[in-house]
């Protein structure tokens, strides 16, 4: 075996490939292990593009561990966080010999926090009567676990109970809870504070970040231990993850929380019950009334919709505003006068929330975008920043000096520069953080012998009458090339429910549709027999169908984002404002990345052969379709369908 360092663990002959019968040194991995060495070793920002195939994890894995410093591992899905701790890591620990001490970390709300059991477990109240036949079987785990990871239950999706037996940041009360020290988020940290790899996701990172770096959350614990490093991976999805949790949002639903806490704050026989139980009534009252004015007053006709608002618009709320504010402050004045650290939180709560609302419905800021939800039964007010750039740098850049960012999609045509000006490491005269370094590993795929490209250009256009009609029909032949095995990658639900509507009953094979069960029941029921799996929105990254299971991904736009977006429309305004063509300086790249991921889900593993159909005519027929081309593979181009099927049956 060789020395414990970068090459002599994944160089070849080295003592990975040594504790592995079926692995091969990868040029590609090492290459990029190297250039995430030298960024460890010596302070900087690297952006790191690496092909599928490439074994990226293990090529930051490697150095990270070695360096000797702690390094935050941020994924963007749980299932990635997941297999980094539970196979990647014990690998490297157990199978080569690296000695490295590692944590796991989730948000609070996937623990179960003792306090809140306890005294939901004395008077236990269930919304469903299979909520109340699932407790003997929650309330035994209880008892007995070690970590209190909802994970290690086999808890239906939809218990209702669980937000009354788990935290958020904000209700969590913090080392003034009385069981702040068994408390099982403590007692993670405590982990992860002896830990030199911490492996997180994108939204625990960020919601961290947020609360450490807010100054109105200078006096909450974050969940993550004092780090000195981190690796993003899957980093294409950081912009939507930061602009999340540094934005700020007030729902019914929060109010609701809010106002149950409030009462359950203090026993019944406490003399100070009658003045937190008038507050907070007065509360929900007044949040009663917004909330049931705010669809009509914003235009939220829909039970799925999104509403830009200006101030302007906003101002016909603020006759609604002005109570609830003020029922807000008396709550939080009722419950600052004792030191029961649950009066105390509930005072925090509705300070807090008190000042999101207030920011939200005057809409004074020209850096935030302002929009009202409507989601099933509950309304969202949200405000947030439309460039994260200044955020990241004033956040993370100036506390951490080492930060990786990598993913099989980072550039465009055009290289890196989209990304690095997104996330605030370059601006256009040059760099904003120093040094920035940048590396690109081909993907060791033979994506020439191994995948075709069929871009038809005599489909209608997109906005035309009939163009999910033949969209439909175009899956229907195509899955009679491949057996079914088929991803249906919609752009919108709508698209995704009428072509499911119009093929599902025609094909040969079975139908599946989003939505229609969990997503790893899903993606379980695919793998076991040939099928076409009609998806939207999350199947087009994270997911991962190596083999012939998956042999045809069909996409049925080219995937720019809906320019209705508020969040969209006002990043087209402000690159409008500051004399940037929004198309070719954020929609047209946005979309290439986007595309580069749905195209990324057909070829997983050197024996993978398959078909991607894209059918939007604009990729062969407009000349920004010529983006979109470049930045994917090299494969063979097929117009015509009778010549992808020659192709697939081995004939061209």
């Amino acid at each position: 075996m060789g020395p414990l360092t970068v090459d002599g663990l994944l160089g070849p002959g080295g003592a990975i490939q040594a504790a592995l019968e079926r692995y091969e040194h990868r040029p590609e991995q090492l290459a990029l292990a190297r250039e995430v060495e030298r960024v460890l070793d010596g302070r900087g920002y690297l952006i790191a593009e690496a092909g599928t195939g490439t074994g990226k994890t293990l090529a930051y894995l490697v150095p990270a561990a070695l360096s000797g410093r702690r390094v935050v591992i941020s994924t963007a899905t749980k299932n990635l966080q997941e297999q980094i701790f539970f196979k990647d890591i014990p690998l490297l620990r157990d199978r080569v010999g690296l000695e490295l001490e590692a944590a796991y970390l989730k948000g609070r709300s996937n623990y179960l926090c003792i306090h809140r059991f306890e005294a939901f477990d004395r008077e236990p109240k269930f919304a469903r009567q299979e909520d109340a036949s699932a407790w003997p079987l929650l309330r035994a785990w209880a008892m007995r676990t070690e970590t209190g990871d909802r994970a290690e239950l086999d808890l239906p999706d939809a218990f209702s109970a669980w937000p009354q037996l788990s935290t958020t940041p904000e209700t969590c009360l913090g080392p003034k809870c009385p069981l702040y020290e068994p408390c099982f988020v403590t007692r993670a940290r405590r982990r992860a504070e002896q830990a030199s790899l911490v492996v997180v996701n994108h939204h625990l990172f960020f919601a961290d970040l947020a609360i450490r770096s807010a100054a109105a959350g200078a006096d909450r614990a974050g969940i993550l231990p004092r780090y000195e490093a981190v690796v993003f991976d899957e980093a294409h999805g950081l912009e939507d993850a930061a602009t999340e949790h540094f934005g700020v949002k007030v729902s019914s639903f929060r109010l609701d929380d809010l106002v149950g806490d409030a009462l359950r704050a203090v026993p019944a026989a406490d003399a100070r019950r009658e003045l937190l139980s008038a507050a907070a009534i007065r509360v929900k009252s007044a949040s009663e009334a917004l909330f049931s004015e705010a669809p009509r007053a914003l235009g939220l006709f829909a039970s799925e919709s999104a509403v830009r608002l200006t101030a302007r618009a906003l101002q016909p709320l603020r006759p609604k505003v002005e109570p609830l504010l003020e029922a807000l402050s008396a709550l939080a004045s009722a419950s600052a006068s004792d030191e029961d650290p649950q009066a105390l939180a509930i005072s925090r709560r509705s300070a807090e929330i008190a000042a999101e609302l207030d920011f939200i419905t005057l809409g004074e800021s020209a850096d935030h975008v302002y929009w009202g939800e409507a989601r099933g039964r509950g309304v969202f007010l949200r405000a947030a920043p439309i460039d994260v750039a200044r955020e990241l740098q004033s956040r993370l850049y100036a506390a951490v000096d080492t930060v990786v960012f990598t993913s099989a999609t980072l550039g465009t045509q055009t290289g890196f520069g989209y990304f690095a000006h997104r996330m605030g490491l370059q601006a256009e005269d040059g760099p904003q953080v120093e040094p920035l370094r940048e590396i690109s590993v081909e993907s060791p795929f033979d994506f020439r012998r191994q995948a075709a490209l069929y871009a038809p250009s005599h489909l209608p256009e997109t906005s035309a009458p009939g163009f999910v009609e033949a969209v439909a029909e175009e899956i229907l032949a195509l899955s009679r090339v491949t057996g079914g095995r088929a991803f249906a990658l919609f752009t919108s639900l709508r698209n995704m429910e009428a072509a499911y509507r119009l093929a599902a009953g025609r094909l040969a094979v079975p139908a599946l549709l989003q939505g229609e069960r969990p997503k790893t029941a899903l993606l379980e029921a695919f793998r076991a027999r040939p099928s076409v799996l009609f998806a939207a929105h999350s199947f087009w990254e994270g997911v991962d169908v190596p083999g012939e299971a998956l042999s045809l991904v069909v996409i049925d736009k080219l995937p720019f984002a809906s320019p209705g977006d508020p969040l969209v429309a006002a990043r087209i305004e402000q690159l409008r404002a500051r004399g940037v063509d929004p198309f070719g300086g954020y929609q047209l790249p946005e979309a290439v990345i986007a595309l580069r991921q749905g195209f990324g889900r057909l070829i997983r593993t050197r024996d993978d052969r398959g078909i991607v159909a894209v059918l939007d005519r604009r990729l062969v027929t407009r000349a920004y379709g010529q983006a979109f081309l470049r930045s994917l593979p090299r494969v063979r181009r097929f117009g015509e369908l009778g010549a992808v099927e020659a192709w697939w049956r081995g004939e061209r």
